[in-house]
């Protein structure tokens, strides 16, 4: 059982890299109903817990095609929007009792809460034999992670982290194009985002305890973090704060941003042999540093070169525009530009509000083209782009002091190439090459969402394209960083077969506090 288990979680990385599909499609491998997996004509049963954002979303897009049978929220005015929604479910605030009591009607579970309840909210359910979409980071830290891949293994569950532009078409072309040559060999990646997106400044005082509202069970919000007395910024701005968020933008769109760059140059093959901290601004004792600056080394993997990763918080001008651009062109494409190529991507169910695309996030973050944004706006961090050309900017020149948007350049020997996002859009630079360039055979498979991608594996099918199994060696190294922020101008040596730096303060932060009481083990 082991052995054919083992073979079915790591087919599909392979099989992605190779280009092969069922030839029935996908949904035609039989289902494994021994194994707790349902037929392709069935539909799963399957419970929220953590919505009132991006679970709320995740759950949209499952519930055109599967049954939500129960949701878990420890807010209720947060939840009250998908309660709503799908009012005869039943409601929960501890995902225990949820999972006890309506475990029998449940086949799978979708994990929207903060990144520091993850791993405890995904173990549980597993060890209950249900299947988990968790949102992305995943995990705090890499002994959580791999705690949870063990966990998908032993008990034989279909997972998937929501990173969802790894089943994007921009990121799927952008690893395609890479592959053919086009740009030679990369030895150097600049990823970043272009604003601070864990909450505005940093703290330098500690937040000051206020009543919990009526509703909320903080708690159970704090789940295995320290005890705490609430605070509205702790719970609103989470991803701020060092005891619930990872590293700020880093376990939030660096996740994203990354994407295209960890599949393409196979980062996962081999875990870097360093990362350190170079720069850091905004630092507190309660908050994630506002601005970084981080450097991994990767080693030479499966026919690449060494490569060098640098990842930016809150960037501002400090990745060098490619020879030959123009004035006023742009460094990154606007969300999905592939489109213009007959490659589109439809926005998932409940992202096509005004102000979002499904591709990137439209009004929210300022993505000048995007509805509700008026074509040439700029913001912080954004030269705005008119209609027209893709790729120019506003007339005039393009204030290069301020980089645009969130994304990734990567820089080959042979030419450069941008991705933006969630990996949604991707070209070459300067411009001119890629008006012309076309696009090299598909030879990845493509995918309906990432939602649906792991509904297929839930059903027997193969796995989903960012499965704990290839999640976890991404996350993994990706969230070495938070640790090499806690101890920033210091290159840290990682030896990933021992899970440890060779730094005794940076090995503190590799695994989680867990209060008394939500202990994890398998």
């Amino acid at each position: 059982m082991s052995d054919t288990r083992f073979s079915r979680r790591y087919f599909f990385y392979g099989s992605l890299l190779a280009g092969a599909v069922p030839a029935g499609g996908f949904g035609s491998v039989p289902s494994l109903k021994a194994l707790g997996f349902k037929s392709v004509l069935d539909k799963l049963n399957v419970a929220g817990i953590g919505f009132g954002n991006r679970g709320g979303d995740d759950l949209a897009t499952v519930a055109t095609s599967e049954n939500i049978v129960a949701l878990c929220d420890v807010n209720d005015e947060y939840a009250a929007r998908i309660f709503q929604r799908y009012e005869r479910a039943p409601r929960y605030k501890d995902f225990r009792k949820m999972i006890e009591k309506e475990g029998s009607n449940i086949d799978a579970v979708i994990i929207g809460t903060p990144d520091h309840s993850h791993a405890a909210i995904a173990l549980f359910a597993m060890q209950h034999g249900k299947h988990i979409y968790c949102e992305k980071p995943l995990t705090r830290t890499v002994w959580e992670a791999r705690l949870l891949r063990d966990a998908a293994r032993k008990y034989d569950v279909a997972t998937q982290m929501g990173n969802q532009g790894y089943s994007h078409e921009g990121t799927r072309t952008a690893a395609e194009i890479l592959w053919s040559g086009e740009i030679g060999a990369v030895r150097e990646l600049h990823a970043w985002t272009g604003g601070i997106y864990i909450g505005g400044d940093n703290i330098q005082s500690e937040p000051p305890e206020q009543p919990i509202p009526a509703g909320l069970d903080w708690d159970l919000w704090l789940a295995t973090a320290p005890t705490s007395p609430y605070n509205q910024n702790k719970f609103r701005l989470w991803r701020a704060y060092l005891d619930y968020g990872t590293g700020g933008s880093l376990g939030d769109w660096l996740v994203h941003c990354l994407g295209p760059a960890n599949l393409a140059l196979k980062l996962s093959e081999a875990p870097p042999i360093s990362v350190e901290c170079v720069d850091v601004k905004g630092v507190s004792k309660w908050t994630w540093p506002t601005n970084s600056h981080l450097r991994y080394e990767f080693p030479a993997r499966a026919g690449m070169p060494p490569v060098t990763v640098h990842v930016h918080q809150n960037l501002r001008g400090d990745v060098a525009y490619p020879a030959g651009m123009a004035d006023d062109e742009r460094l990154l494409p606007r969300g999905n530009n592939l489109a213009e190529r007959g490659r589109y991507a439809p926005p998932e169910p409940g992202r096509e509000r005004a102000g979002t695309t499904g591709a990137g996030r439209g009004t929210a973050m300022g993505i000048p083209g995007a509805p509700g944004v008026p074509a040439g706006a700029a913001q912080a961090g954004r030269a705005g782009a008119p209609a027209g050309t893709a790729g120019r900017g506003q007339s005039g020149p393009v204030d290069r002091t301020r980089v645009p948007g969130n994304g990734a350049l990567f820089v080959g020997e042979k030419g450069h190439m941008a991705t933006c996002d969630r990996g949604e859009g991707v070209w070459l630079l300067p411009a001119s090459r890629w008006e012309e360039y076309k696009l090299p055979p598909q030879i990845l498979p493509r995918s309906v969402s990432h939602q649906q991608d792991w509904v297929r594996a839930c059903k027997g099918g193969q796995p989903g394209c960012s499965s704990f199994d290839i999640a976890v060696p991404y996350i993994e190294w990706l969230i070495l960083g938070a640790a090499a922020l806690r101890v920033p101008n210091t290159k840290l040596m990682w030896d990933a077969k021992n899970m440890c730096f060779d730094n005794a303060e940076a090995n503190k932060f590799l695994r989680p506090y867990v209060r008394k009481g939500w202990e994890m083990q398998l």
